[in-house]
């Protein structure tokens, strides 16, 4: 498979020289997914999607263009790479454009080792089904839940390879096999609903379909008679489940395309603390039996680990060639390609410094506040962090949970908040992004 997809893309480089291009690069991928949806203990809905796409980005001097097509056929591949030679002659020029030296491109491109693909055979249809089916039944029998709104269970596996005429040539296969259960609880004007989940490459490190289905349905009925918090600043417990987005905000700050622009809160934090002093934030794209592992970017550079946070300060952006040139940098090889448009910065494993206590001892030390297990919607100003999102969750009193909460708005400021996390130690490791659940002593919250 892996090398059908790199005589395809060295097919593709040859046509683009030959229709006039100074450079080329291409990926192909080759993938497959299944999906099987079941409602009410019978099938609801089964997909199956089967197909190679590919991609052409070419070069005319500094000028640049991308076509991509899911079509093979020979004279396909020959008008693919006259119609992207014919766009970039018409292109603007960019002085940031271009592939990388040959010099730095990586030469450990053995991705195996990464174990990113289960040999197993694809789950036949059927166990797919009993598994959505053994989730639905599982959540149904917990009292107070009422109904499904979507149970689905899923495999896919896909081989890619990417090549450019500066000599890279370099494939890997990766595979996923997950669970998804959504519960309802009560009725009418009162009915809330939560969910559980569980995605692993290896089918055998996968949770049980029931323990999803129970978690899901025990979620749920957990939401139900919901009210409004007090309008105050209160402690805010982030939970495991939607911690990763504050994190997630910071990472988009940093993204190189963010700071070229201008338009990040963080542009002129480089070298300052942002986090804090005992805590760092570590990429590892090198993690086996991790979704977000690579040993080569999207340019063809070798993947490193490197410390973005480092005990607290900043130590650098996420960067792709293209952005790396236009601050005068090195790219931090995080180039993330599809097969329609040029390379973009886009991290991989990511791990923020874990805490000593529990879940439980933060909830016990925040003494009265909120702990936000759901979000929704989202205003972040992007130049300057203002934070403001709706929120759902439950109220806790005297380091005790007492009731749910929803219909609430949780505001702060996105410097000042990272500023004062405090992490639990409850991280899922077989995640690519492990963040756990985060507390911050004081947040703005608007309910009653």
């Amino acid at each position: 498979m892996t090398q059908s997809l790199a005589s395809l893309t060295e097919q593709l480089l040859s046509l683009a020289k030959r229709a006039g291009a100074d450079a080329a690069d291409s990926v192909a991928v080759d993938g497959t997914s299944l999906s099987i949806d079941v409602r009410q203990g019978r099938l609801e809905q089964a997909e199956r999607a089967q197909g190679i796409d590919i991609g052409l980005r070419v070069f005319v001097g500094q000028r640049q263009a991308c076509v991509s097509s899911s079509d093979t056929k020979p004279g396909t591949l020959e008008q693919m790479a006259e119609r992207a030679v014919a766009m970039a002659r018409e292109a603007p020029e960019d002085p940031h454009c271009g592939l990388a030296d040959a010099a730095q491109l990586a030469r450990d491109t053995d991705t195996t080792r990464l174990d990113l693909y289960d040999p197993t055979d694809e789950p036949d249809p059927a166990a797919l089904q009993r598994d959505a089916t053994e989730a639905e039944e599982a959540a149904m029998q917990v009292a107070g839940v009422t109904q499904m709104d979507h149970v689905s269970a899923g495999y896919g596996r896909r081989a890619v390879h990417v090549a450019a005429t500066n000599g890279f040539s370099a494939g890997y296969q990766r595979s996923d096999r997950g669970i998804t259960c959504v519960a309802i609880a009560g009725s009418g004007t009162g009915m809330e609903r939560d969910y559980d989940y569980d995605s692993r490459i290896y089918q055998g490190d996968l949770r049980s379909a029931q323990d999803i289905g129970r978690v899901a349905g025990e979620r749920a009925v957990a939401r139900l008679g919901a009210r409004k918090p007090k309008t105050g600043t209160w402690p805010v417990l982030f939970d495991e489940r939607i911690s990763s987005s504050l994190i997630g905000h910071l990472l988009s700050a940093i993204n190189g395309a963010s700071i070229a622009r201008g338009s990040s809160w963080l542009r002129d934090a480089l070298g300052q603390q942002v986090l804090p002093a005992h805590l760092s934030i570590v990429e590892n794209p090198h993690r086996p039996r991790t979704s977000g592992s690579r040993l080569f970017d999207g340019e063809g550079l070798a993947t490193t680990p490197r410390a973005i946070v480092d005990n607290g300060i900043l130590t650098g952006w996420t960067l792709d060639l293209a952005t790396g040139r236009k601050l005068g940098m090195a790219s931090t090889a995080n180039a993330s390609r599809g097969t329609s448009s040029p390379p973009s910065p886009s991290t991989t494993n990511i791990a923020l410094t874990p805490g000593t206590a529990t879940r439980d001892d933060l909830i016990r030390d925040m003494g009265t506040g909120l702990l936000i297990t759901s979000m929704i919607g989202s205003t972040i100003n992007p130049n300057t962090g203002d934070y403001s999102r709706g929120a759902s969750g439950f109220w806790v009193e005297n380091g005790e949970i007492t009731h749910p909460i929803n219909e609430c708005t949780v505001a702060g400021n996105l410097r000042d908040m990272l500023m004062r996390i405090i992490p639990a130690n409850d991280g899922r490791a077989h995640l690519s992004t492990v963040v756990p659940s985060i507390l911050i002593p004081g947040l703005t919250l608007a309910g009653d």
